[in-house]
């Protein structure tokens, strides 16, 4: 199972939100740099970056420090938040994403995301699975719809879709562990590369997800609030 270290971005710093609520954002450093050269530094490979700043304007805000962090570490990115528009997602790869993710954009533009999948590869293409009580949110979860988060999934892994980040919101920031029933449920209908996102709190949950049979583990919160260290985490990479 792959760990990826996430790093959220507003107003080019690192933070964390609680539950994705804006107001309650705390910023953890203000060199986004810094905090991913730490992370390679503990043998870390991946990095989970998303632009807030984009989400909540609908277009990418934050490309510089993506273009800083892919030039100055060998991190492989997977770079997510306000991408809706072809010229955004030129802009991700051009500033050195491995992939890009699409959350909102899956769900008010599918025909516009089937065409990016269609022309990057399902390699290159991550769908966002962001979901409060089962059912999807869109625009950096400020929006919520009536899509049920499995059948959504199920409905692009028939067009392509191999990578998932699937997050269940009330879990996000909370450190109070993953949504592995809702995790199992994906992976025992659908056969997918799911990579879990939110409530890590500890190394006993991501021997879980790795135990389900996650492809990835992407963990936040319980890094910068020194719950799991960079050097525990490198015994899984």
């Amino acid at each position: 199972m792959r760990i990826i270290p996430a790093i959220d971005i507003i107003n080019g710093k690192c933070v964390r939100l609680t539950k994705g609520d804006y107001a309650t954002q705390k910023i953890y450093n203000e060199n986004p740099l810094e905090v991913a050269k730490e992370f390679e530094d503990n043998g870390i490979e991946y990095l989970h970056l998303v632009d807030l700043d984009g989400a909540k304007s609908s277009h990418i805000v934050n490309h510089k420090v993506l273009y800083a962090i892919s030039t100055a570490t060998k991190l492989k990115i997977d770079f997510g938040g306000g991408l809706k528009s072809n010229e955004d997602v030129r802009i991700a790869f051009e500033n050195g994403a491995s992939q890009i993710t699409g959350g909102s954009i899956a769900v008010k533009n599918p025909t516009l995301f089937k065409e990016w999948i269609a022309k990057y590869g399902a390699e290159k293409i991550i769908l966002g699975a962001d979901a409060n009580n089962r059912k999807i949110a869109t625009s950096g979860w400020l929006e919520s719809s009536e899509k049920d988060v499995v059948d959504f999934i199920a409905g692009y892994h028939t067009e392509g879709i191999e990578y998932v980040v699937c997050t269940d919101i009330s879990k996000d920031g909370m450190l109070g562990g993953a949504a592995n029933e809702l995790y199992e449920e994906i992976l025992s209908k659908v056969k997918i590369k799911l990579i879990a996102s939110g409530g890590v709190s500890c190394m006993n949950d991501l021997h879980s997800l790795k135990q389900i049979g996650c492809d990835g583990a992407i963990v936040g919160k319980a890094i910068y609030e020194g719950k799991i260290s960079l050097k525990e985490l490198s015994t899984l990479c």
